[in-house]
């Protein structure tokens, strides 16, 4: 997972590009814009839409897009939006890419519920619809999902923290501050948050929610947006809440980074641990340097490559792609970093982690 950025001219120029596109412009946007093309020539259309285009997460995305819609003889097409949760700029997108007349759409959903009418919508054209990272609710509202397993993501770094702890003998003591995402709990949010909990050993009582559970080793949650200087003011926050917290959970890797900073600054970097999801090639090196103690790495682009080869597929011979059996998606993998590693918890260290790190 996992941010979104698409600047007030990026959505002018998207805009401009529906226009020219009901037209029959072959191609459109560049630069900062919520439109740009790439690889494939001149054959059939796939759009890609991200929740932003500086995430490295989803530039990682991108990149895998582009490849494979090259090698498919594919024209790609990508959008994103100014933050995340910028569902407007997302529905847009689908806007546009239905008047190119693309034979599918990826979407890692801004927000997973606001964005299906749009979906919905680009279906009945005909479309392949495909979601990457982020399922949608309900899931099956696209025709599949790609996507890191986030709750299994969640369970590792939890069963790593709870061996962990068990073994310095603060299981019982722990005191923890939870970095969700923000305030809509989309699925991703939910399902890395809840994962975690699970693999603990905390009750979590609704799995599909944030914030329901009276575990008294929980301080509190904050929102991060995914973004750094949030992260900071998030666990600036919680420390205010409860000085004594020694045990972090963040939703991505630059929550992580902003945590790990403000804990710095109050001199108690030393004694808290942070674990994350993400294994971007930052977060890998905050492995190696002890700032971060787990975290679990997931593979965007290998997501967009499966996503712009089912389209190629749906294209050629109408068909769609499989789930992974026991899930109600495709899985794209799951490996947990650690330069500490715990009996009982598979795990790779930070130098595989370096060979394989994203961003």
């Amino acid at each position: 997972m996992r941010g979104i950025v698409m600047s007030q001219r990026g959505r002018l120029i998207a805009a401009g590009c529906a226009a020219l596109l009901v037209l029959g412009s072959a191609a459109c946007g560049g630069g900062d814009s919520g439109g740009s093309s790439g690889g494939g020539g001149g054959g059939d259309t796939v759009g890609l839409i991200t929740k932003t285009d500086t995430n490295p997460f989803f530039v990682k995305m991108k990149e895998g897009a582009q490849a494979a819609a090259q090698k498919q003889g594919l024209k790609l097409q990508t959008f994103a939006g100014r933050k995340d949760g910028d569902n407007e700029a997302q529905v847009q997108a689908i806007e546009n890419l239905i008047s190119a007349g693309a034979k599918g759409i990826l979407i890692a959903p801004a927000d997973s519920k606001a964005i299906v009418p749009s979906i919905d919508k680009a279906k009945q054209q005909g479309m392949l619809v495909i979601a990457l990272d982020t399922q949608t609710e309900p899931a099956n509202a696209v025709d599949a999902t790609f996507a890191t397993d986030n709750y299994q993501a969640g369970v590792l770094i939890g069963q790593w923290a709870k061996a962990k702890f068990t073994k310095d003998g603060k299981y019982d003591s722990a005191k923890i501050a939870f970095l969700d995402l923000n305030p809509e709990q989309v699925s991703v949010d939910v399902q890395r948050d809840q994962g975690f909990m699970e693999g603990f050993g905390i009750d979590v009582g609704d799995k599909t929610k944030i914030g329901d559970e009276n575990d008294p080793r929980i301080v509190g949650h904050d929102v991060s947006a995914g973004e750094e200087d949030k992260g900071r003011t998030a666990m600036e926050n919680l420390l205010q809440k409860s000085p004594d917290i020694n045990l972090v959970y963040t939703i991505n890797e630059p929550a992580a980074a902003g945590a790990y900073e403000a804990l710095k600054a109050a001199g108690k970097d030393k004694e808290v641990t942070i674990v994350s999801v993400d294994g971007g090639c930052p977060g890998v090196d905050n492995v190696s340097k002890k700032i971060i103690g787990a975290t679990s790495m997931q593979f965007p682009l290998k997501m967009a490559q499966m996503g712009v080869d089912a389209v190629a597929a749906f294209v050629k011979n109408g068909t769609k792609p499989q789930t992974t059996a026991g899930n109600a998606f495709v899985d794209t993998g799951v490996e947990l970093i650690t330069d500490d590693a715990q009996s009982g918890v598979t795990s790779k260290d930070s130098t595989w982690g370096k060979q394989n790190c994203w961003g």
